[in-house]
């Protein structure tokens, strides 16, 4: 009966994720039309650090309560879910053109700091307090980064034109922002809960349910707002989203979780093997992007089987 209720619940958070992922991306892209924001930035900012909050949620939770397991996997799985499988899926419904700015820098600075977290938790073992700086203060300067992005205005030559209606006041759409965001987390959160209570049922490990489950229903705001965007046409939010929340759950999610954890978090060896799997997706969706810097369905085809391969390699361990 407990795993029928589960079930149930985890439909409940599907919908509330579809709902609030769609309300979310048309205030966001239209907010992006009225101050005249290049949809790159929005991406980059607001629609990541949003479709994010359920990472940051559970990742500092979890460090609070000393799931390491949790804490690392949740991150690093939905870090590769984010290129793999929803770029994957993106690139399976419409081809996806990346923005240069996106293939010169933001993409190098994910495998960067992938590197870094990589280098952090194999030097010692863990993210001490100390690390979490590290992370916070490259954060710092990717800020900066987007503030001198949004000076020049940089913008993509075809970007699909917001239409503004007169009922469209910023405090409304500010309303609409929290109203998404709401359901997109309280929807995580029943679809983790519940997907968690599923798998243990069959005597999955904490290691696979944080890699697997948890970061799978924590991107799955990533998946749902990416995919709406590319439907609605917005190419830049589902590239910038996925790319912006990929470097917020690193730099940001991480640093805030290494900071307030009682004792520093442990970084098993295991975890070793899925950072590196983490930077060699960031590789791949570099080299598919190509000089066209194009992701077509040939692009996601790859993604998708890569990710196959990733699961069925959980799978065996």
């Amino acid at each position: 009966m407990e795993l029928w209720i589960a079930v149930g619940i985890l439909i409940l958070g599907f919908y509330g994720l579809i709902k609030g992922a769609d309300i979310f991306v048309v205030a966001a892209s239209k907010i992006a039309q009225k101050f005249h924001i290049p949809m790159l930035v929005i991406g980059l900012t607001i629609v990541a650090m949003g479709t994010s909050a359920p990472e940051a949620a559970i990742s500092i939770t979890a460090a609070f309560n000393n799931a390491s397991g949790i804490t690392i996997g949740n991150i690093i799985g939905s870090n590769i879910l984010n290129i793999l499988l929803v770029l994957g899926v993106c690139s399976m419904i419409h081809n996806l053109k990346v923005n240069r700015s996106t293939y010169r820098y933001e993409i190098p600075f994910v495998f960067l700091i992938t590197c870094v977290l990589l280098g952090l938790g194999w030097l010692g073992n863990s993210l001490s307090h100390a690390d979490a700086l590290i992370l916070i203060g490259l954060f710092g300067l990717f800020l900066f980064y987007l503030f001198r992005l949004s000076k020049n205005g940089e913008e993509e030559e075809n970007d699909e034109i917001v239409l503004l209606e007169e009922k469209d006041t910023l405090p409304k759409l500010l309303v609409l922002i929290l109203v998404g965001l709401f359901f997109i987390v309280a929807g995580s959160h029943l679809t983790v809960d519940s997907a968690k209570t599923i798998a243990s049922a069959f005597g999955v490990s904490d290691r696979v349910i944080g890699l697997t489950v948890v970061a799978f229903g924590t991107s799955l705001p990533e998946l749902i707002t990416s995919g709406t965007a590319v439907y609605k046409g917005n190419n830049e939010i589902a590239i910038g989203n996925i790319v912006g929340s990929n470097i917020f759950n690193i730099l940001f999610v991480l640093g805030i979780a290494g900071l307030v954890s009682p004792t520093a978090i442990p970084y098993s060896e295991a975890f070793l093997v899925d950072t590196v799997i983490a930077i060699l997706s960031v590789v791949l969706l570099y080299v598919t992007c190509g000089r066209k810097r194009m992701l077509n369905r040939t692009s996601g085809a790859m993604m998708l089987i890569s990710y196959a391969v990733y699961f069925v390699f959980l799978m065996m361990k």
